[in-house]
Order: C-alpha cells, then structure tokens, then sequence
C-alpha cells in the first residue's frame, strides 16, 4: 500500500501527524492510514510520519480529511467525539489484527476493556496476549482506540507511543475514563518533568 500524503497538525497533546491513501480513480474518500501522537518534538514526529508514509513532503490535507484533524482536535481539547465513522486502510495489518483493531473501535469514549475481556469478545479467550502485541502495533492510534485496553487487576498495561502509559492516561481522562489506573497514572504524569505544566487534561 502506497499512502498517498501526510500532514501535520497542533493538538493540545502536542504535534501530531496524519497520512491517507487516496481514492485513485474511483470515487472513494480518502482513508487514514496512519495516525502519529506527538513524538518528543514535532521534528521527530514529522520524520517519522514523513517515512511510513513515503511522501517527500507535508501536503494540504483534501475537504474529508481536514474534517477528520478537526474531530481529532476537538477530541484532544476536551470535547469527546465518536471516531467510529472514519473510513481506515488497515490493508497491510494481517487478519487478526484487523478483527482485534475492529473490536477496539467498538469500545465507547469513556469506557474500558482488559487484554482477556477483547480476546473473548473475539472467541479467542487464551489470546490476551496476543491481543496486546496487535495493539502494539496498531499504526491509527486514537481512532482505533487502543488506550482503552488495559490489564487485569486495574493496571494500566502497555502504550507504545511517546510517553507511553503516562500519554494513555492522558487520553483516558480526556475521555473521561474512571479506570483507576487511569487516575493513578494521570497523578503521577502531572508530576513528570517530560511534560510541560501548560499542558493540562
């Protein structure tokens, strides 16, 4: 799969990237297929969207996807949105892995589901883990809501982007999210030098 552009674009997070293929001849919208939370700096993020998608350079988003980075702009300002309507190119994500991102985007904002509770509702009760490494490497972060998925016992788990399990915490409490782990990783984040105090979710 060729990914037709990328841009760039400020979120309260921080700089954060998209990248979609295009409709080609037909008369398809444009789907994301890949979403970048902000790397240490917006540099860092933009070479790295920069080389998954391909694309020498930045390109002016078309009408559907500029919609899109408003949603998600909106989402990260506080202002909750369901995201489960936007077309995604998982093309080069094998069939597991798309029936697990399927699953994760029918979680609600607000709500949380374990490794084991998505490995059942997928009929694979003994693949949590499994599960985890799909999550791991799910290339649309936020709009297959991967920071939803948590570990047993109130843990947190893992988040592969910058920041990890601090950024989750982040972006459960956005969406209002009442895991405990939740809170507690929040707690300590809000006290973590990384990020700057001006930042506030």
């Amino acid at each position: 799969m060729t990914h037709a552009a990328y841009y760039l674009f400020e979120t309260p997070l921080g700089s954060c990237g998209i990248a979609w293929s295009d409709g080609g001849q037909s008369a398809r919208s444009p789907a994301v297929t890949f979403l970048q939370l902000p790397e240490a700096t917006p540099k860092m993020t933009e070479s790295r969207i920069a080389r998954i998608s391909g694309a020498p350079r930045s390109s002016v988003p078309p009408p559907p996807i500029a919609e899109i980075i408003e949603r998600l702009r909106k989402h990260l300002q506080g202002h909750p949105q369901d995201l489960r309507d936007i077309a995604v190119d998982l093309n080069e994500a094998d069939p597991f892995d798309r029936q697990v991102y399927e699953a994760a985007r029918e979680i609600p904002s607000g709500q949380t589901r374990t490794y084991g509770e998505l490995a059942k509702a997928l009929g694979q009760p003994t693949e949590a883990q499994a599960v985890g490494q799909a999550l791991g490497r799910n290339p649309i972060a936020l709009i297959i809501p991967c920071h939803r998925i948590v570990a047993a016992g109130g843990k947190p788990g893992g988040f592969s982007a910058h920041g990890g399990r601090a950024t989750k915490a982040r972006l459960l409490a956005i969406e209002g999210a009442t895991a405990q782990s939740a809170q507690l990783e929040l707690r300590d984040a809000r006290s973590n030098d990384t990020w700057p105090a001006s930042r506030s979710f």
